[in-house]
């Protein structure tokens, strides 16, 4: 039975001989919900993994608590939490077969041959490695290593799996394919799931929700689609897609209303939750793909120079310089909609409502 996962004001704080304490987690709470998928998101040292090996038993928190299923596991030890964990180097043995390396876990437990002969042929088949029981990790790609190292964690059937950048070391083609089957096998098995990543593209295409990290804080925390459309901050804006940041200066507040002027262009957004104030200098974000780009003016609209083209197949990127700000925009489907030229001026068309407003 699935179990959830509660994080109350954890925080870990390293001493360093030079450096002093080093505050690795920051008052961290988070629930995750039996059977839900959710990913720790952010760039290297923002503290994710600190809190998958607190989750795990590996780290002790310096204040707070966890709870896995309703219980205090803060002072239990690894063996003793029931969780699985997939590593970064799939932590394989490399003198033991597929079969013997994924069944170690249940000879450690005690598990009778005839039992572990089952459960192991039944997880194989989950994974797709059937028929390659006899072989040795040095005789297996990369993707099939990871299948193994996920196979010896499902076959203890475990409360909670925790995966720490488990698809670091394939190629690309391989990590679309293998994140594909984590969500697959995750769903079936209805396992509640903590995934690290740096990977913008696989936290939102894996995951029930995605908590983006910062410095040692969680940032934001919500489904994919509000995490991308909705971003709090400029720095979620960023590290999750491409955003454009036009600098802009209030120049009327209304109770749920803010208008900026961006340049000689003004735009009408939806008033943020801090405090705004006419004549503060502001930061309106917009997503590449909400500029439309055209070669005459359709209603008020900034002018731009187009200083690069990208052709992407299905896709055609734009930097455009546009008062003083260099902007991207995106236009799909270019062989039957046409291709905008280097140095070409355009106009660029953007909805207030397509626009977040962020303190600069």
């Amino acid at each position: 039975m699935a179990k959830g996962i509660e994080l109350e004001g954890v925080s870990k704080v390293f001493r360093h001989p030079e450096r002093g304490d080093v505050h690795a987690v920051k008052q961290l709470n988070l629930t995750v919900q039996p059977g839900e998928l959710v990913t720790l998101l952010g760039p290297s040292g923002c503290g994710k993994t600190t809190a998958l090996r607190m989750i795990a038993g590996f780290e002790n928190p310096t204040t707070g608590r966890i709870l896995i299923g309703g219980q205090d596991v803060t002072d239990t030890m690894p063996n003793r939490r029931n969780i699985g964990f997939v590593f970064q180097n799939y932590a394989l043995f490399p003198h033991m077969s597929v079969f013997d390396n994924v069944s170690y876990g249940l000879s450690v437990k005690g598990v009778p041959k005839a039992e572990r002969r089952e459960r192991v042929a039944h997880v194989l088949d989950l994974v797709g490695l059937q028929g390659m029981e006899r072989r040795f990790p040095n005789q297996l790609s990369g993707g099939e290593q990871q299948r193994v190292a996920l196979a010896r964690v499902i076959v203890t059937e475990p409360s909670v799996l925790l995966l720490d950048e488990p698809l670091s070391n394939l190629d690309a083609k391989r990590r679309v394919q293998m994140r594909s089957e984590i969500r697959r096998l995750q769903r079936s098995l209805n396992m509640t799931s903590v995934y690290v990543t740096h990977d913008q593209e696989e936290a939102l295409s894996i995951s029930d929700r995605v908590v983006v990290m910062n410095l040692g804080e969680m940032e934001q925390e919500g489904t994919p689609q509000e995490i991308y459309a909705h971003p709090e901050s400029q720095f979620v804006a960023g590290f999750i897609g491409k955003v454009n940041a036009l600098p802009a200066e209030v120049v009327r507040v209304d109770r749920d209303e803010v208008t900026a002027s961006f340049g000689a262009t003004s735009f009408t957004v939806c008033g943020p939750s801090m405090s705004i104030a006419v004549g503060q200098r502001v930061s309106l974000l917009i997503r590449p793909e909400s500029v439309d780009l055209s070669s005459e003016p359709d209603g008020p609209a900034p002018k731009g120079r187009i200083v690069q083209v990208t052709y992407l197949g299905e896709k055609a990127e734009y930097d455009i310089e546009c008062d003083g700000a260099q902007l991207k925009a995106v236009s799909f489907d270019p062989a039957r909609h046409g291709m905008f030229a280097h140095g070409q001026e355009v106009y660029l068309h953007m909805q207030g409502g397509s626009m977040i407003l962020t303190d600069q």
